[in-house]
């Protein structure tokens, strides 16, 4: 399916998403913290799009935003899709998590949480996954700081 296509399918499932390719050839889709569980369901379940390969999970700092960009791949119809969510709220970053949908998920949202911060709702075992639990703070964002540690140059 060309990414027209995708696109013209997609946009009439939920409502206000937006679409871009920002000059790559994956159809970028961003989509609002509460709309991105039941659009990655439908992404999935969806007898024309089976998007059944989450393939890439990652935390992103936009500073001031926090999001999460998801790529997906249907196995069946060779076609992929870039899915992104952002919030503003640095203090308590949260977003549905989508390991029911793609068991691979609960590893990466764990990773992200590690990392950036950012709660999963509904993950079934959200704790740190390469960090102490002593650990403060969250290295991967742009605000983050550590005296110990610093690189400076």
């Amino acid at each position: 399916m060309t990414n027209e296509a995708l696109q013209n399918l997609i946009s009439g499932w939920i409502p206000d998403l937006e679409f871009s390719e920002e000059g790559s050839q994956f159809l970028n889709i961003t989509v609002q913290p509460e709309q991105l569980h039941p659009l990655m369901l439908k992404l999935k379940t969806n007898s024309d799009t089976k998007f059944d390969y989450l393939f890439c999970l990652s935390g992103v700092d936009w500073e001031p935003e926090l999001g999460v960009v998801y790529h997906l791949e249907s196995t069946e119809y060779r076609h992929t899709i870039v899915v992104k969510v952002k919030t503003a709220d640095r203090e308590n970053p949260t977003f549905d998590s989508v390991c029911d949908i793609w068991k691979t998920a609960e590893f990466h949202e764990r990773e992200v949480f590690d990392f950036f911060g950012i709660k999963f709702n509904n993950h079934p075992n959200l704790k740190r996954l390469f960090l102490t639990d002593e650990w403060e703070g969250f290295p991967l964002r742009k605000d983050y700081e550590d005296e110990i540690n610093m690189v400076i140059k």
